[in-house]
């Protein structure tokens, strides 16, 4: 046999394999066109269909009997986990910034507030005097009396 011969025979089980292959693909399409166009083929379908949809269903109420959660019920809970925790980061960053405002704030900033507090307590002060002042004179007037009063009674304390 020449290379000649060898290419031909080589180029005609080529396409004699295609031919085949093409003719398997079609004789399976029409294979699962009757299977699914099978009456019997399309009930039994139905029946695994409809017997899948009754075990979620008797999974999902055993589920409920127990109290459990479902899968899905689990994952709704943990992107709302996840949604609160980016949101408690979120505050914190925040918490954490008006931590940073606060100690930059310079003593002019604080000084109104300081230097009420200061004149509040220095009042304070002057009036527990004043009082005590006060007092005092009343003590004196009642023990000496003031000139061209009567004596009055007035009670400590």
């Amino acid at each position: 046999m020449s290379s000649a011969d060898s290419f031909s025979d080589d180029a005609e089980q080529a396409g004699l394999r295609k031919r085949i292959a093409g003719q398997a693909e079609d004789a399976i399409g029409r294979l699962a066109d009757d299977m699914l166009e099978n009456p019997v083929v399309n009930s039994a379908l139905s029946r695994a269909f409809s017997a899948r949809e009754k075990v979620a269903h008797a999974q999902q109420s055993a589920m409920d009997a127990l109290n459990l959660p479902t899968a899905s019920e689990l994952e709704k809970l943990g992107r709302r986990l996840r949604s609160i925790s980016q949101r408690l980061e979120e505050v914190e960053d925040a918490v954490d910034k008006l931590g940073v405002r606060m100690e930059t704030l310079g003593d002019d900033a604080r000084a109104p507030g300081a230097k009420l507090s200061g004149q509040l307590d220095r009042i304070e002060t002057r009036l527990e005097q004043l009082g005590r002042d006060v007092g005092t004179l009343r003590r004196d007037a009642v023990r000496e009396g003031i000139p061209g009063e009567p004596s009055a009674i007035v009670p400590e304390g």
